[in-house]
């Protein structure tokens, strides 16, 4: 019997839930790797900013016979206090530098009150000032100059940091302009203490230490990029002869497969 003019073929429900179901499989399968993808890309351009933050840190020695920013000066009268990121910011010129991709809630960082939205800190070794009652550890009594680095391709400058949430409107405990490897916690190499690491995971131990620790010790690296919380995940850290490489955590604290980093180069207070 031939069919009415009025009856057209078309998909049967079966034949929609298998065309379904394979679209779900592929999403499921290629998902992932568009994230992959896009974390490698954003990993790629916080690489690219710590370059150009390199360059101004050499322009800046340029114009200062080879010394090095301070990280902090509390010792300035508020309001300002500057941080290290204010003293940069007119050799690179653009705000977003001070920035990594990767990072969720951070800012442009400018001075003491905006210091724990910065998502890339600079070592506290260029800070300390033992006899700071009011602020320990967040001023300077004396400039780094390169020559006093002994082996400026493996000391640390500039590395990823946890950074509170701009949106909060509060710093909480990040005091993410900085890392520190003289803190409380720190794993010290006996050996060398040169080689003694800084807190450092791949999930954000401000939020995890900070129920049981003060602000002061937690300035901790985070390494953000491709984070599994096993400490696969990968830090982006600027050297100070200017050259800039990633490091999983785990490579960090275990001191190998090319992370044999000279992070205390001068002594702890």
């Amino acid at each position: 019997m031939p069919r009415s003019a009025n009856n057209h073929s078309g998909f049967t429900l079966i034949e929609l839930l298998v065309v379904i179901a394979i679209i779900a499989i592929l999403a499921a399968i290629l998902f992932p790797v568009f994230a992959q993808a896009r974390e490698r890309a954003r990993m790629a351009a916080c690489l690219s900013n710590m370059r150009q933050l390199a360059t101004g840190m050499q322009m800046y020695a340029q114009d200062f016979d080879e010394a090095f920013v301070f990280t902090a000066n509390y010792d300035i009268p508020a309001p300002g206090r500057p941080i290290w990121t204010a003293l940069l910011q007119p050799y690179v010129k653009n705000e977003g530098i001070f920035r990594c991709p990767s990072a969720s809630g951070d800012a442009y960082a400018p001075d003491w009150n905006t210091r724990g939205y910065a998502s890339i800190g600079f070592t506290a070794q260029m800070a300390y000032v033992t006899d700071l009652t009011n602020a320990p550890g967040e001023a300077f009594d004396e400039v780094v100059y390169l020559a006093k680095l002994d082996e400026p391709t493996r000391t640390p400058f500039f590395a990823d940091t946890p950074n509170a949430d701009v949106a909060t409107g509060s710093l909480g405990k990040h005091r993410s302009y900085t890392f520190d490897p003289c803190v409380p916690g720190s794993r010290v190499n006996e050996a060398d203490t040169r080689l003694s690491t800084p807190l450092v995971a791949d999930t954000d131990l401000v939020k995890t230490l900070g129920a049981t620790l003060p602000a002061g010790q937690l300035k901790p690296v985070f390494a953000r990029h491709q984070a599994n919380g096993n400490n696969a995940g990968r830090a982006t850290v600027m050297l100070a002869d200017g050259h800039v490489s990633t490091f999983s955590a785990a490579q960090i604290l275990a001191q190998d497969k090319g992370a044999n980093l000279l992070w205390r180069f001068r002594g702890c207070p």
